[in-house]
């Protein structure tokens, strides 16, 4: 559930009067502690100073008791500085306890850039796969074709974007895996078909294959978010008249594994691990050196599930990538 807007104004206030109160206290304890240094030293040489006028009036002479002998030049020079102290410092505290408030402040702006960044990448593929679509139906009207397996699909894709969405706005929240397990073929298939449009303007042919039909623990949106990251990284880096594979299979760990193939020319550049960082960059040469966003997000869904993503292997011949998710053995539903 997301949190009401009334929530951040409250924290804010809320901040906003920690603060104050902050300043406020350490400027009453200076103040307090800048009186009590003040009279302690205005005492001690109240006394140096009445030793040394007795001293010249000669033996036999005194001042009445309870008379203090200051020097009103060094009594004012004593005040001055430890004002100008007292000031410092509480800027020192006020300077503190503002760093301290905004450091929130600060992570949700981050976060905010985060998650505009990640849905804009997010929405790109999607988007760019109905706009072939609609070219697709433009083209089967003007020749008078059947268009219902067009249209279906165009509602299809419409409802993948509102999944993607959600999904992004659920992630956000931190909210994790709910117990319903995924059928790994139904969703991998499904989300190498939603790319062949893509993969057809780039003349790059897909091959889909399956062992059996694992469960993972893993939302389907997720998988799926994963699985186009993947397949459309491989699309964009492949030659025309080239394959890219995605196979899926169980291994012995129980732990199912999806292998994305393709063959461009491999990690120039880059290094297995730092592929995985955001914008992530290349030397190769070409209409596109970058991995954006995409390695990123599939190794936070991954994290996010338990499971991982890695180089499997690289070379100018193509790369694969593995993503390997937990497998449960049976369907699951969480509580209520």
């Amino acid at each position: 559930m997301r949190t009401p807007p009334v929530d951040d104004e409250s924290r804010v206030r809320r901040t906003a009067r920690a603060v104050g109160w902050q300043v406020t206290l350490a400027a009453s304890a200076l103040t307090i502690l800048g009186v009590i240094a003040l009279s302690v030293t205005i005492s001690l040489r109240s006394r140096h100073e009445q030793a040394e006028h007795l001293g010249s009036l000669g033996h036999g002479m005194h001042r009445p008791d309870g008379d203090w002998i200051i020097d009103r030049d060094q009594a004012v020079l004593l005040i001055i500085v430890l004002g100008a102290v007292g000031v410092l410092l509480t800027g020192l505290v006020g300077w503190l306890a503002a760093r301290r408030a905004v450091v929130p402040i600060a992570r949700a702006l981050s976060l905010q850039r985060h998650f505009v960044a990640d849905a804009s990448h997010e929405l790109r593929t999607p988007l760019t796969v109905l706009s072939s679509r609609v070219q697709i139906l433009q083209r089967r009207l003007a020749r008078g074709e059947p268009v219902d397996d067009v249209a279906a699909r165009l509602r299809a894709d419409a409802q993948s974007l509102t999944d993607v969405l959600d999904d992004l706005l659920i992630s956000a929240e931190g909210a994790g895996w709910d117990g319903r397990p995924t059928h790994v073929a139904e969703v991998v298939g499904e989300a190498v078909r939603s790319l062949e449009p893509i993969a057809e303007q780039g003349n790059v042919a897909l091959v889909f294959t399956v062992d059996g039909d694992p469960l993972v623990a893993i939302a389907p949106v997720s998988l799926r978010r994963a699985v186009i990251a993947l397949v459309d990284n491989a699309i964009q880096h492949s030659p025309s008249n080239a394959e890219v594979t995605v196979a899926v299979s169980v291994s012995p760990d129980g732990m199912v594994e999806l292998h994305v193939s393709d063959r461009g020319p491999g990690l120039r550049g880059v290094t297995a691990e730092t592929v995985f960082e955001r914008f992530a960059h290349t030397t190769e040469t070409g209409h596109r050196r970058g991995f954006g966003l995409g390695l990123a997000l599939v190794r936070d869904i991954a994290d996010h599930c338990g499971g991982s993503i890695s180089v499997e292997s690289t070379s100018p011949d193509g790369t694969s990538f593995l993503l390997r998710i937990p497998r449960v053995s049976s369907v699951r539903v969480s509580d209520g």
